[in-house]
């Protein structure tokens, strides 16, 4: 008893230690750094060519995405996403917030950004363009950027795998919240605009399922990671049957003793 005790304890650890490190080596992803404030000085070119640097941009509530402008998968609908909820949420783009988006990828050109703006505004935000703004810049300051969101990606070719999900900042450039996905709820976006303008950092829900799912390069989308979940049930499948080996051996010592 003591054998298969001992096996299913080894068994529990090593399930456990290769799916910890999986997780920790992912490439792609993000790590929260609520309550960090991102580095303002770093300097971008706006879609008009301008160079400007966060501390000047953010002076309100700030939603920032992440995107590269050649992206044939999920960027497009994260910013159709991020257009759609503009347009249904109540409060005004440039006045109560603004939201920036940022190339990743150091190749755009601020002439790619503004005809992404275009793009995006011309559909969602037509009368109040000057509250969204696209920038581009050079791969160190890119990196630091990133880096100082959390925000992992991975190149590919001329073509990344990236996380999806929007980030809201403080006026005092205070990252306050990470909403997941590529759609999302005009109250939840409207709730992390107030916490960040109170500068109250807050998780988010949605985190619990950004576990559940991968990204596919090959279909260029999120899909439910069964391999991921089916380890999560197998080791707490195999801790239940650990327990009841021991809840056994301790009743049966029991019966043998009286």
């Amino acid at each position: 008893m003591k054998k298969i005790y001992l096996l299913f304890l080894l068994t529990i650890c090593f399930v456990a230690v290769k799916g910890q490190s999986n997780i920790v080596d992912s490439e792609v992803g993000i790590i929260e750094h609520l309550n960090d404030t991102i580095p303002l000085d770093l300097k971008f070119l706006d879609e008009n060519s301008d160079t400007v640097t966060l501390r000047q941009l953010i002076d309100k509530p700030t939603i920032f995405s992440f995107v590269y402008f050649d992206c044939p998968g999920l960027c497009s609908p994260l910013l159709e996403g991020v257009g759609e909820v503009i347009r249904r949420t109540d409060m005004i783009l440039g006045k109560d917030y603004q939201v920036v988006t940022i190339s990743f990828n150091f190749r755009d050109t601020p002439e790619k950004a503004k005809e992404k703006k275009k793009t995006f505004t011309d559909r969602y935000a037509k009368d109040h363009k000057e509250g969204w703004h696209f920038l581009t810049s050079d791969s160190v300051t890119l990196f630091k950027v990133t880096d100082a969101f959390g925000y992992k990606v991975k190149a590919v070719g001329l073509d990344y795998v990236h996380p999806s999900a929007i980030i809201a900042v403080s006026p005092h450039g205070k990252i306050t919240r990470y909403l997941y996905g590529l759609s999302y709820l005009p109250l939840d976006f409207k709730m992390a605009l107030i916490e960040a303008q109170k500068e109250e950092a807050r998780p988010a829900g949605q985190k619990i399922l950004l576990y559940c799912f991968a990204y596919d390069p090959a279909g260029k989308r999120y899909v439910f990671d069964v391999l991921k979940i089916s380890g999560t049930l197998l080791i707490f499948i195999l801790l239940l049957f650990v327990f009841w080996l021991w809840r056994y051996s301790r009743k049966r010592k029991k019966q043998i003793n009286s």
